[in-house]
């Protein structure tokens, strides 16, 4: 490492200080924990002496008293008091000092100190066992720094994926978790809703829980309670308390088919919360509870309608909202929900109830995190700003939407006061892109939510690269970032989704063809795609499932050029080139699909398979000779 150079670090630090000299790892040394309650330094001194022998063969024992020669002192852990260092002094803070003599983590309290290492195992994945010596000191922007997984479209992840993205997203000081759920838990008293949905079940919770805690992660459980309730308002048990069953306006434009949102006057709706809520929260240690309650766009459009129109529909959705945090604070509970509707009324602010946190969501890269954020600030009540990895209604991601989302919502948060920052991952319409396709996003939020300035100018594709897939190369970093603008090349734009999704999702014979058609330079993104994918054949990553990421970005880059040669079919795009056969496209769709199970089914539970595969399977219905022929099988 030349003496200007930095270290590649996931978040960088506050504050890095190089100094002379190397400092080098022994075998045979020890990780001492020192200070009152060493026992509570055991998930530091763990992960440390699991990593060590990951990264470097180094076999470390733990000890909690320095006796013996001071050269078996390999690094020491320690609780303090405190310091009359500010950076150190502060909760999750730690100093990391490095020295040709000796590795120091102090911290005044556990947390810190497993930040501090790691902080340190960074550096052992760059540089092995000889150590540029150097001293940091850290602390968070955000106390509360998550990441909010979608579990309810259509993806419900394997064990070990959630075990593996929670152990990656714990290096990256992320301390908090949300599981998005509708009815992917097994409800024991409501089995019909999830018995196709491979659900997580309490044993599965109970378990998730405890690795979580070991990481200093907090798994807040997350249950919907009032809209995107359609998967029980269709079932004949739950279909009495819905809003409405009918078509209902949206704020974009169009309808939607009920059901959709619980009916706030129905006895009945808060009676099934009453029963969620209890059989859910004692699977987790938490003390928060999101019971989401965003987007109620049928609400005033049913059964509620004339209550909405003599109160207004925003006082109708508090009033209902009000309930839920009763029964959230009678058991004890935190209660967050989605800001989305009640910024809609801002002289209703002051009335949400103190106890709460508002969780401030937009995914644009220009969403008015800042005006939102003054409406709960100046109405004294607590929130998070809640960006997102832009994945989701893309194929494979948003990046430089990511990027600017994830920032804005940074400055806004700790303009405005901000007690969290919650990253969110969505499935909608299929849950068609892949999890690595998140990493990135995943990697700048917790960089932005821990440390916004020392971060601002990272080398996303490098650290992402180095910290997401373990490629030292930083091939696989670029291609995840370049394949990522893919979105941008057609030169149509589109919020919270991209062009080449909707050409894939949407039928040949919808409007989109009549008010696309002519605009659209499919020949581009083709390009672009290829550019993106070209340094995959150089990554080197140092993963368990590395040949797993290779074939899930070249099922993705397929996707994304099928999109293309589907638009240009559908649209014409002035190329010389004759357009796609029909044939060749179904030939095409039907291999990604079969690639597209199989790694669907290696991160994740069979349930929600078919219902995503049925959204690809429609596209080739339109390859078919005659129209509207027979649906492909679903393999």
């Amino acid at each position: 490492m030349a003496e200007n150079d930095n270290p590649i670090l996931l978040p960088y630090p506050r504050s890095l200080i190089r100094s002379a000299g190397q400092h080098v790892l022994w075998p045979g040394q020890r990780v001492i924990l020192e200070g009152a309650g060493v026992q509570e330094l055991m998930p530091a001194g763990r992960r440390l002496q699991a990593q060590l022998g990951k990264l470097a063969d180094l076999a470390w024992e733990i000890s909690a008293t320095p006796l013996g020669p001071a050269e078996e002192i390999g690094a020491v852990l320690r609780l303090t008091a405190g310091t009359a260092d500010q950076e150190h002094g502060q909760e999750q803070g730690y100093r990391l000092i490095i020295s040709p003599e000796q590795i120091l983590i102090e911290a005044p309290d556990p947390t810190g100190v497993f930040y501090g290492v790691c902080t340190l195992v960074q550096l052992v994945t760059q540089y092995g066992r000889t150590l540029p010596a150097m001293q940091i000191a850290d602390r968070p922007d955000f106390a509360a720094r998550g990441v909010m997984l979608d579990i309810s479209r259509d993806k419900v992840p394997q064990m070990d994926t959630l075990y593996n993205l929670v152990d990656m997203l714990a290096g990256w000081k992320i301390n908090q978790v949300q599981l998005y759920t509708e009815h992917t838990f097994a409800y024991r008293r409501h089995r019909d809703v999830w018995v196709e949905a491979s659900p997580m079940t309490g044993d599965e919770i109970l378990s998730l829980d405890a690795f979580c805690r070991e990481r200093y992660i907090e798994l807040v459980p997350n249950q919907n309670t009032f809209g995107h309730m359609a998967r029980w308002l269709n079932l004949p048990r739950y279909r009495s308390l819905a809003e409405t069953h009918g078509e209902f306006s949206v704020p974009w434009g169009g309808k939607m088919q009920g059901p959709f949102s619980l009916c706030p006057l129905d006895p009945g709706s808060l009676q099934l919360t009453r029963s969620l809520f209890d059989e859910l929260l004692p699977h987790f240690s938490s003390k928060q509870l999101n019971v989401g309650c965003d987007e109620t766009f049928d609400l005033g459009q049913g059964r509620s309608k004339e209550e909405c129109e003599r109160r207004g529909t925003e006082r109708v959705y508090l009033d209902y909202l009000l309930q839920i945090h009763n029964e959230v604070a009678e058991r004890g509970y935190t209660m967050q929900f989605w800001g989305d509707i009640i910024v809609q009324r801002p002289e209703l602010v002051p009335a949400l109830p103190r106890d709460s946190i508002a969780l401030e969501w937009g995914y644009e890269a220009d969403h008015p995190f800042e005006e939102h954020g003054e409406q709960f600030a100046r109405s004294g009540i607590a929130f998070y700003v809640c960006p997102g990895t832009s994945s989701w209604c893309s194929i494979a991601g948003r990046t430089d939407n990511a990027i600017g989302n994830l920032r804005n919502a940074a400055e806004s948060g700790l303009k405005n006061g901000a007690i969290g920052y919650l990253n969110t991952d969505w499935g909608d319409m299929g849950h068609w892109q892949v999890l690595p396709v998140s990493f990135l996003g995943f990697a700048v939020g917790a960089a932005y939510s821990w440390a916004l300035d020392a971060n601002r100018t990272m080398d996303v594709p490098t650290v992402v690269s180095l910290h997401a897939f373990r490629d030292p190369t930083g091939a696989m970093g670029r291609v995840a970032y370049d394949l990522g603008n893919v979105y941008k090349s057609a030169g149509v734009l589109m919020p919270n989704s991209s062009l080449l999704f909707w050409t894939l999702q949407r039928d040949f014979d919808q409007e989109m063809a009549t008010r696309m058609g002519g605009t659209v330079d499919y020949a581009s993104p083709l390009a672009a795609i290829d550019k993106a994918m070209a340094p995959i054949a150089t990554a080197r990553m140092q993963r368990p499932d590395a040949a797993l990421i290779l074939a899930e970005f070249e099922n993705t880059a397929r996707m994304l050029r099928h999109a293309c040669r589907r638009g240009q079919l559908i649209y014409g795009d002035g190329e010389t080139e004759p357009a796609p056969t029909k044939q060749a496209l179904d030939d095409d769709l039907r291999d990604i699909i079969y690639e597209y199970e199989r790694i669907w089914l290696a991160r994740n539970r069979p349930g929600g398979l078919r219902e995503s595969v049925g959204r690809l399977q429609s596209a080739r219905l339109d390859y078919r000779p005659e129209a509207g022929g027979t649906q492909p099988p679903v393999h």
